[in-house]
């Protein structure tokens, strides 16, 4: 059996900014009978990349999610009765037994994604993780922009230098709101993907663990296919080199920063709109203790609030075939290889401008 340590920069199970978590980890343990560790940021913490914020102390809290549609009678006077949805459930100090309806004991950490991924492995499962999944990622995670940003990657290329198999799992959005229907077959997919990558993991000289590729990066489509015979299929890709422009703007007033993750809708979207992918669109309220009040007028006061029209919808013929992006816009599922190592050109670069091509090792010309 394989053990999986699932997290994700979404945090955990809510309709709005994270929908997918828990109907994917019960995926994981149903079509593939995987023995599932969940451990995820207590909070969303989208657009964080691999970061680590070394003077927090990080404190957790156990989670206990309900299958949904099961209800739960509040324990004060009212004796109110809730219907669960998405996985929701109670938080505790400490660990317990679970209770009627309870489907698992998860970990909340105050945390980013690298963080969790990082303790998961090292301080609550030690040797117990053959596999490291980020995701479902609310919104793609393709091109070099997103990739770089995102916290769904960050938690793998935590768990990479770990050497331990990394794969970050993303669902592009096309919809808005995506048909809850897409969900169930990008889940049965996404296991199909990711197994028969766990199996026959790729090969990559360069790779930190005997020579494999470190992680992979997957995107799925969240669009009409999904249900149809045949499906969506998954094609090999590389990362869309791209680049942005304005991330922030000026505060005139206390700011409202919309969407956290990749694809949320925009504030004019319908809920029967449709839209290309939108990227890392963000899209939640920002926290309090981000937006103060007495300061907010301050000129030197900015907000998140992205331009990213050239990268949510790129005119597709531009687009490079066999990237991750192209194969988003054509209805693919991409799935690219990747190292956990930045980027580095090949020996012509070892040398300045009008110089024969270096090796390394080879002095530079002060």
């Amino acid at each position: 059996m394989v053990r999986v340590l699932l997290t994700n920069d979404d945090g955990p199970p809510n309709p709005r900014e994270s929908p997918y978590i828990f109907s994917f980890a019960r995926a994981l343990e149903k079509e593939l009978g995987w023995d599932v560790k969940v451990v995820l940021p207590a909070s969303q913490k989208s657009w964080i990349g691999k970061a680590y914020v070394i003077k927090d102390v990080i404190k957790g809290k156990y989670y206990y999610p309900r299958e949904p549609g099961t209800s739960v009678r509040s324990s004060d006077a009212t004796f109110r009765l809730t219907v669960i949805t998405d996985g929701m459930g109670e938080h505790s100090d400490a660990s317990r037994p679970l209770k009627d309806g309870e489907v698992a004991e998860w970990i909340l950490l105050e945390a980013t994604p690298a963080t969790c991924a990082n303790i998961a492995l090292h301080n609550l499962y030690p040797g117990e993780i053959d596999l490291v999944i980020s995701g479902p990622n609310f919104g793609r995670n393709s091109s070099a922009c997103f990739m770089l940003s995102s916290g769904t990657i960050g938690a793998t290329l935590s768990s990479s230098l770990s050497h331990i198999r990394s794969i970050a799992l993303s669902y592009a959005t096309f919809h808005h709101p995506t048909p809850a229907e897409y969900t169930p077959p990008a889940n049965t997919l996404s296991c199909r993907i990711i197994n028969s990558l766990y199996s026959n993991w790729g090969a990559d000289g360069h790779g930190l663990r005997n020579g494999e590729v470190d992680l992979y990066s997957v995107n799925l489509p969240m669009i009409q296919a999904l249900l149809a015979d045949g499906g969506v299929e998954a094609v090999w890709t590389t990362a869309w080199r791209n680049g942005y422009g304005r991330l922030f703007t000026p505060s005139a007033k206390k700011p409202t920063v919309k969407a956290a993750g990749p694809d949320a809708p925009p504030s004019s979207a319908s809920s029967s709109g449709t839209s290309t992918p939108s990227g890392n669109q963000p899209s939640y309220a920002l926290p309090k203790h981000h937006t103060d009040p007495e300061t907010a007028a301050h000129p030197l006061t900015f907000h998140f609030a992205p331009d990213m029209e050239p990268l949510v919808r790129p005119d597709v013929t531009l687009l490079p075939e066999g990237t991750d992006t192209w194969a988003l816009h054509h209805g693919f599922a991409s799935v690219t290889p990747l190292r956990a190592a930045f980027a580095e050109p090949g020996a012509e670069s070892l040398a300045l401008a009008g110089e024969a091509e270096g090796k390394p090792g080879a002095k530079v010309r002060l």
